[in-house]
């Protein structure tokens, strides 16, 4: 997800909620209706450096669908901090907006709360077909074998974004390509108050994020086949252990970046602070922060050994922003409609060149502004070695239960507790014990 965000609230909480909508509340009915067919409400993730950057974004284009349509659009842009929770509560009450944005990775969570309208072949078909979508964007929808649960609108995958100063001053002459060059890498750029990584260690979403890439790459995974939590295996423990390892044992992260969960290793970068940071389509944001595109570079993320690829060689999870619509909209032909024209061809190179994102249609995809150096390595590694998310109604237990596991081992290390792998082991043990039981 762009914007990556600390998830608030407790697997349990979550839990409750999605069985309460699942049994009732906003989720009644096949469709909407047609009761207030001049009006959306908009729910929209913050994808900017800020909400009013999005706003300017934004609204343009509502106004412009609103010329072709006289439909009003009413945008509300909610921080990532607080969207799950309002989604949340819009499902178990039914006063949500018409259209909203969600994490890709929320898909199967959201879908299984039937608060959300299920794009079916008519669906689909309502605004122009399934095809015009990348598969792997499409991956990210909802359940494998279910209609999905929302459409693809911004797609991103991660990559290693490093400063080329802070390079080149340490005599450094290309970026690391496996996770011990990255180590030794950093270590030459840790001194004097700079350092060599940045994290975000109490952001619930970024941990889950590198630790599923991490488990990829021990040949594991964080559920059986079967969609059972299975948190303790030792690939999984050692995918955990080597991530917080890049503060508490390879010291190239700060003890400070345990606390970070708001972006704060991007301003970091910006400010020369940083010189290396593993991140999705970064490059809006560090220009809205004062750097120009020549002061960085970007490369694959790491791998264990050889070239990233599919299996042990994934190197980012499929990133990127879902549109979904509220199966109860009092505005159901108006909300397709919208949807139609965000994921236009048109529309889809306006925004996601606006966000630094990649298209997740197809024909989008071929304009130039999306042949850049840094959006290639991010094209090739959605169509090479990027894997989604296990898409199981307890994701979002997952990110938040194994996101908090981390972000404690991270505090250890800042404290200067040793991080071994019995206690990573105990962390996860206690998180997986947290989860629903099948």
């Amino acid at each position: 997800m762009r914007r990556i965000r600390a998830a608030a609230v407790g697997a349990v909480t979550l839990s409750l909620a999605l069985t309460v909508a699942a049994c009732g509340g906003g989720s009644s009915g096949a469709e909407g209706s047609n009761e207030q067919p001049k009006t959306l409400t908009y729910w929209a993730s913050n994808q900017g450096a800020n909400l009013e950057v999005d706003e300017k974004v934004l609204q343009p284009e509502l106004d412009k669908f609103e010329k072709e349509t006289g439909i009003e659009v009413k945008l509300e842009v909610v921080p990532w901090a607080d969207l799950l929770n309002r989604i949340l509560t819009a499902t178990t009450s039914g006063q949500g907006p018409d259209v909203l944005n969600i994490g890709n990775t929320w898909s199967a969570s959201l879908q299984s709360s039937g608060a959300l309208l299920p794009w079916d072949a008519k669906n689909f078909e309502a605004i122009g077909g399934k095809d015009r979508f990348v598969e792997s964007a499409l991956g990210s929808t909802g359940v494998q074998g279910q209609d999905p649960a929302a459409v693809p609108l911004y797609s991103m995958a991660y990559a290693l974004y490093y400063n080329k100063k802070m390079f080149a001053d340490a005599g450094i002459e290309k970026p690391p390509a496996t996770w011990e060059e990255l180590a030794e890498t950093g270590r030459k750029l840790s001194e004097d108050g700079r350092w060599g990584l940045g994290a975000e260690g109490s952001n619930l979403s970024n941990n889950i994020h590198q630790v599923f890439v991490l488990a990829k790459q021990h040949g594991a995974d964080f559920f059986t086949p079967e969609g059972k939590a299975d948190f303790t295996s030792d690939g999984a423990v050692a995918a955990v252990k080597q991530y917080v390892d890049l503060m508490a044992k390879d010291e190239i992260v700060a003890p400070g970046n345990a606390e970070y969960a708001q972006n704060q290793s991007l301003s970091d970068f910006a400010k020369d602070k940083t010189a290396m940071v593993l991140w999705q389509t970064a490059s809006a944001t560090f220009e809205s922060q004062g750097m120009s595109e020549d002061e960085w570079g970007v490369a694959p993320a790491p791998v264990q050994s050889g070239e990233p690829g599919p299996g042990k060689a994934t190197n980012s999870m499929v990133a990127g922003i879902n549109m979904a619509v509220f199966k109860n909209t009092k505005n159901i032909d108006g909300a397709k409609k919208f949807v139609k024209f965000m994921t236009s061809d048109e529309e889809q190179v306006v925004l996601n060149k606006a966000y630094g994102s990649i298209p997740p249609v197809k024909a989008a995809q071929q304009d130039p502004a999306f042949n850049t150096p840094s959006l290639t390595v991010l094209r090739e590694t959605l169509a090479t070695s990027a894997t989604a998310l296990p898409q199981v109604p307890e994701e979002s237990q997952f990110e938040t239960v194994v996101g908090t596991a981390v972000k404690e081992l991270f505090a250890d290390a800042a404290a200067g507790r040793a991080v071994t792998t019995e206690s990573v082991r105990a962390g996860l043990e206690k998180a997986q014990q947290q989860m629903p039981r099948k």
